[in-house]
């Protein structure tokens, strides 16, 4: 008996909705994935062989990262660093690894009444941490991954794709490093130190400015106290809404600024870097480009800053 129209019509795989493609230029993206997906339906029609659509994954629970399939990973651990900021822990089976290079992002997809959403995030583990990774999200108060994130618990089970793009780094590769991050900009910032710290034969000197709105906001204290420690690493806070220094403490005090970064600022910064910096930017689209144009207005050429 030959199969009706209408059977081959519910096969077809749907076309994303706009709020599926997370807009970090992932390769594969859901649309590519998605046009692999109908030339595969139209070949399996055009044979009248539906035995060509058996393989067809849209989801894993291997524990195995993939950029086309999205793969289950178990919340281990949930921290509050801030009012509206999150650091979660999955697992990794055994000894495994994420599989990850320096700077790369993977992407969450999420329910929300009914809506599927994706968002890229860049994982703060170290690159070759084994057994687990960690992400630090932000939450909206009118975000729908924000509303999705914000049900999460131990226990839950979360999925993931990727790995997708990178900062191809390697040790002593440059003088040194002029780090700008804005709020979760710091992400990517945090694995790119961690390696370079952990490396001695790396003698790269980092500059980070991490921008945030008040001393509370500041993600990762420690973390980035201890790393400033090194003699190898400067860490600088700009912050827009605090009115005084005088309610730090006092080791924050001599390396925080009151305000915006700027252009003067940025280029007072690379006045006193040891050596001459190649710049890297993460933050919001706004911030970046802010960042971007004072970098082009210092003189800085395109081959001279990443932006994540």
């Amino acid at each position: 008996m030959n199969d009706s129209e209408d059977d081959w019509l519910s096969l077809k795989p749907s076309e994303p909705l706009p709020s599926q493609c997370c807009g970090s230029g992932c390769k594969p993206c859901i649309y590519d994935i998605y046009q692999k997906e109908l030339e595969r339906w139209e070949e399996a029609k055009t044979k009248k062989d539906k035995s060509l659509l058996i393989g067809k994954k849209p989801q894993s629970s291997n524990s195995e990262l993939t950029p086309e399939t999205f793969t289950a990973f178990i919340i281990s651990s949930v921290d509050q660093l801030t009012e509206d900021t999150y650091q979660y822990k999955f697992e990794l089976p055994g000894n495994s690894n994420l599989g990850l290079s320096l700077g790369q992002h993977i992407v969450l997809r999420g329910q929300v009444n009914g809506l599927e959403v994706q968002r890229a995030y860049t994982p703060i583990s170290p690159v070759n941490a084994e057994g687990y990774f960690e992400v630090l999200i932000k939450c909206y108060e009118a975000g729908l991954m924000s509303q999705y994130v914000k049900s999460w618990k131990e226990g839950d089970a979360v999925f993931w794709r990727g790995p997708f793009g990178s900062f191809p780094y390697t040790a002593n590769q440059y003088g040194e490093l002029l780090m700008l991050a804005s709020g979760t900009g710091l992400a990517p910032m945090i694995p790119i130190l961690q390696y370079i710290t952990e490396k001695e034969e790396d003698e790269t000197f980092v500059t980070l400015v991490g921008c945030f709105r008040t001393f509370k906001n500041i993600y990762k204290k420690s973390f980035l106290q201890d790393q400033s420690r090194f003699w190898n690493i400067r860490t600088f806070y700009v912050l827009s809404q605090e009115r005084t220094l005088e309610n730090l403490p006092w080791s924050f005090r001599e390396n925080t600024h009151i305000g915006r970064i700027n252009e003067n600022m940025i280029k007072s910064l690379m006045s006193t870097c040891r050596r001459q910096p190649f710049v890297l930017i993460c933050g919001s689209v706004t911030f970046s480009e802010d960042m971007e144009r004072c970098l082009k207005n210092i003189g800085l050429e395109k081959e001279s800053y990443f932006i994540f």
